[in-house]
């Protein structure tokens, strides 16, 4: 398999996306960065750490054959020189059905290296929409702040 170089954390991101629409494992794990200390946590799973770890735990997640369209929203990113960090909502649904499950949220961690950027840590959680509509409306109901 070719080596994919993703020339930002926004390419790595779409690529992971689509990688998990498709079911394809080896794209997967092309989004990964070569450290050893790469972690991927799924809603209600144990922190998974390594490559081995990782990639089993989506081998099990494809071949379950649940084919799955996921949405990417409410982008929230911090960037630097060598690390980016986003926290989104995945609105994701089995394929064909019009409407998706309760949003997930999830912390995707990228590293850049000398091969472009690549995923450090995929961590997602639940969330209902009960939780999701009170953070929403306590978020606007407080008073903005400098310090």
């Amino acid at each position: 398999m070719t080596q994919r170089i993703f020339t930002s954390p926004q390419d790595c991101e779409s690529a992971f996306y689509e990688a998990l629409e498709k079911a394809d494992l080896e794209a997967m794990m092309a989004v990964w960065a070569e450290d050893e200390e790469i972690i991927c946590i799924h809603p209600g799973g144990p922190r998974l750490i390594g490559h081995a770890a990782v990639r089993e735990i989506w081998r099990q997640v494809f071949q379950a054959g649940a084919r799955l369209s996921v949405h990417v929203g409410q982008i929230q990113a911090l960037q630097s020189m060598m690390m980016a960090t986003h926290c989104v909502h995945e609105f994701i649904a089995l394929k064909g059905e019009a409407r998706p499950v309760a949003p997930v949220i999830a912390t995707n961690v990228y590293v850049r290296s000398g091969n472009g950027w690549k995923m450090l840590l995929h961590h997602s959680s639940s969330s209902p929409k009960v939780e999701q509509a009170a953070t929403q409306s306590t978020a606007a109901a407080r008073p903005k702040v400098l310090h």
